[in-house]
């Protein structure tokens, strides 16, 4: 039973010192701004299809978002 490699189950402290080492590593190396930089780019297709996305529920909607300020005095 003292086998080194025996499964802990959920909550396994050695499997989470190793991600965290892990974590910490990549984090401390500098790739994370390279990689969220490479994440965060889109194509100019994608923009397209995003904006049409936008408009078609637009379209859709029954009324404006409520947050958008309107002007409700009364025309003189």
């Amino acid at each position: 039973m003292g086998t080194k490699d025996k499964l802990q189950g959920e909550g396994d402290r050695e499997s989470a010192r190793r991600y965290d080492e892990a974590t910490k590593a990549f984090v401390e190396s500098g790739k994370v701004k390279k990689e969220a930089e490479t994440t965060a780019k889109i194509s100019p297709e994608e923009e397209r299809e995003l904006e049409e996305a936008e408009k078609a529920g637009k379209e859709r909607a029954k009324e404006e978002d409520p947050a958008v300020p309107r002007d409700y005095s009364k025309p003189e």
